[in-house]
C-alpha cells in the first residue's frame, strides 16, 4: 500500500509536533504528540493554530512520543510492503525518528520503502486546504501526485 507523509515539527531538526499517512484510498492516520521544547516563532504562529483542524474522527490527543510510535505501528501493522512518498526530506527522517522507541529499540514495521519526490513546482501548503496542517498537506500531496499519474 502507498501513503503520503506530511509531518510538522519545530523548526529544522526540531520536536515532531504532528504526522499524518493518507494512503491512495482508505483510513488516513493523523497524530499529535506532546513536545516540551519551547515552540519556535515561525512555528507558534503558522503550525500550532492549526494542529485541531482535522476531522472528528482523527482527532487525538497530545500523544508521548513511544505511544505515537505504537500507534504508527497498529495503523501499519496489516500491511505487508509499505511504501511511504514524501516530498521532503526532513518529513521521512521526523517518521523515522518516530519508529524508534528506546536505545537499540524500535516499533515493529516491515518492509518499509521511502519515495522522495521532491516537488519543485509545486507546494503541499500552498495547495492544501489548512496550510502547514499535516493531514490536510499530505492530502494535499496525495491528489497531486495522483493527478500527475
Amino acid at each position: 500500500m502507498r501513503y503520503f507523509l506530511d509531518t510538522e515539527y519545530n523548526g529544522i531538526g526540531g520536536a515532531l509536533l504532528s504526522l499524518a499517512l493518507v494512503p491512495d484510498d482508505g483510513e488516513e492516520l493523523y497524530l499529535t504528540l506532546k513536545t516540551d521544547q519551547p515552540i519556535v516563532e515561525w512555528v507558534q504562529k503558522h503550525v500550532i493554530p492549526y494542529l485541531d483542524m482535522v476531522p472528528e474522527q482523527l482527532s487525538c490527543p497530545r500523544l508521548e512520543h513511544n505511544d505515537a510510535a505504537h500507534a504508527l505501528e497498529r495503523y501499519l501493522r496489516h500491511d505487508e510492503d509499505v511504501l511511504i512518498v514524501a516530498d521532503w526530506p526532513e518529513d521521512v527522517a521526523q517518521f523515522c525518528n518516530l519508529l524508534i522507541t528506546g536505545p537499540g529499540d524500535m516499533v515493529e514495521l516491515r518492509h518499509l520503502t521511502f519515495r522522495l519526490t521532491p516537488m519543485s513546482n509545486f507546494s503541499t501548503a500552498a495547495n492544501s486546504r489548512v496550510p502547514h496542517n499535516a493531514l490536510h498537506d499530505a492530502r494535499s500531496l496525495r491528489d497531486h501526485v495522483l493527478a500527475m499519474e
